[in-house]
Parts: C-alpha cells; structure tokens; sequence
C-alpha cells in the first residue's frame, strides 16, 4: 500500500515548482530578447540574484549594442544590492571606463567609490581597502567637483580619515606597551618616532595632547638606558619634549606630571656631565702620564685610563 503524501507538503512542492519553473526555463533559453526582458523584469522586482544571473547570460551576446549599457549598469547595482560591495566596486568602474561620456558614468564612478567605502574595514583592521576607497572618492571629486554627491564624498573621505588616525593612535600606543617589556631593544627609538610622525600627520588629533606627554616619558627612558655616548644628547631631547609640550599645553591635565620628570631628566643630565667632566680629565691626565713615561723611558709606570661605569 503507497503512502499518501500530506496534503500541506503537495502544497509546498506545487507552489515551489511554480515559483522556479520559469525561472528554471529561462536559465535554460537562448532567446536573447526574452533573457534581457526577464534580467531587467527581476531587476525592478528587487530579485536581485535571478537578475545576475540572467545578466550574466545575456551581456555576452549583447555586448556592444545599446541594451548592453543599461544591462551593465544593472548588472553593477544588482551586486551592490546584494552587498557584493568589492565585486559591485569592479562592474562600477568597468562601466565608467566604457561608458564615460555616458548620462550614467557620473553615478558610475561615485558608486565605485561608495561601494569601496561600504567594504572598508573598522579603524582596528588593516586600512588598505580604505586607502582604495580614499583613492577612488578622490578621483571622483577631481572629475567631478560639482556633482550632487560631492558633499556626500566629502564625508565619506572626512569618516575614512578618522579610521586613519584610530588605527595609527593606535600602532602609537602598541608601542609605548612594547617599551614596558622585559627587552624594549628599538622599541623606545620606534616609539619615539612614530609619536612624532603621528602628529605631524593628524596636527588637530586630539589624541596629540596625550601622545605628547607619553613622548616625554619614552624619551627620558630612553635616555637613562642609552649608552654614554648617546646619553646626554637623548636627555637634552627629553628636556626639550617636555619644553615643547609646556607651552602648546600650558592648561593641561598632565602638567603635574610633567615637572617630575622634567626634575628627572636635568638630575640624570647634570650627573652625567659631571660624570662625563671627571671622566675627561681623569682621561687626559693618564695620556699625559703615558706622554710622560714614554718620553722618560719604558721603567716609568703609566696610569691606564679609568674606565666607563655609568
């Protein structure tokens, strides 16, 4: 005895071979015409996948007539729809590079742009495809610069800058933390630098106030661990940071920890010139020694050079 299906299963398979039958037939035609007309019919119906590719099928054989420019064009917003944004990005510059005298190229081009911002990561994540975005909004307001949408770019660059300056604050503070280590090595050195260059390309950041006043506090470390040679230059540097930071910062919040290590780094300083003066004339006295013995003869006794303890 067979089986009897249920009733509200046979509806469901009744109305899901309805609903893909003739999408089914049409993936399966090679009437041109009836694959155009069905592509721009699931366009404007919001299906967006049959769209594709229905399109995909057809631009082949259309390529070069006029249907292919609005089907290109569709075929473009159709995966920007999906939230295909970097594939949607491809399509839309493909479009602008054939068609740019075309009525379309200017939106083209913009949606180019806007489907790069849309896949541009947060300010944590590595900032390449937003540098692309940039790259490609800026090419639009250079062709473009009385478009409609030219204020809307604006703040699509203006939001993408933003990114920049999160993700380089924080590199900053990644290595400020690498100092604190057991081996800071370079890290004082790269830290040290990558402050300076951070406000040198976000001058109005407000993170600079903060950055600054930990540039003072990496420098001082830096000089106090450097080898004598290099010592007093890096505490005169530290000297200076924090010069620098008193009068660009005459109201901040971090002047009270500033003096401490202003103190600091001129007590370390003054200790190491005196250090460095008695060094040097201890130094030149034992070259005179050693004149002396070697024009008096090799019985004389010469007093070596003290050596280095700081």
């Amino acid at each position: 005895m067979k089986k009897r299906i249920p009733l509200y299963i046979s509806l469901f398979l009744l109305v899901l071979i309805s609903a893909c039958g003739p999408f089914y037939k049409l993936e399966k035609s090679t009437n041109w015409e009836e694959l155009y007309e069905a592509a721009n019919n699931y366009y404007e119906q919001g299906e967006y996948n049959k769209a594709i590719i229905l399109y995909e099928k057809v631009l082949p054989v259309i390529r070069g007539s006029e249907k292919a420019e609005m089907a290109d064009f569709n075929y473009a917003y159709s995966h920007f729809r999906m939230k295909r944004y970097i594939e949607a990005a491809g399509y839309f510059n493909t479009f602008y590079q054939t068609y740019n005298r075309s009525p379309l190229a200017e939106e083209a081009l913009f949606m180019n742009s806007y489907s790069l911002y849309l896949d541009s990561p947060d300010y944590n994540l590595d900032q390449k495809s937003s540098k692309d975005a940039v790259n490609a909004i800026q090419l639009f307001i250079n062709r473009f610069p009385q478009s409609d949408s030219y204020e809307r770019a604006m703040s699509m660059i203006d939001d993408l800058q933003v990114r920049f300056e999160k993700k380089a604050y924080q590199e900053a503070i990644l290595y400020y933390k690498l100092t604190e280590g057991l081996y800071p090595g370079d890290f004082y050195r790269a830290c040290i630098i990558n402050f300076q260059n951070f406000a040198k390309n976000y001058p109005d950041s407000e993170y600079n106030e903060e950055l600054a006043y930990k540039l003072i506090e990496v420098s001082l470390a830096y000089g106090q661990r450097s080898v004598f040679d290099k010592k007093e230059e890096r505490l005169k540097n530290a000297i200076s940071f924090a010069d620098q930071f008193q009068r660009r910062y005459p109201e901040s919040k971090y002047l009270g920890s500033v003096q401490p290590l202003i103190k600091k780094a001129d007590s370390e300083l003054i200790a190491h010139q005196k250090f460095k003066k008695e060094y040097e004339e201890r130094l030149a006295k034992a070259r005179l020694e050693a004149e002396e013995a070697e024009a008096a003869g090799p019985s004389t006794e010469v007093t070596s050079a003290p050596p280095i303890e700081n």
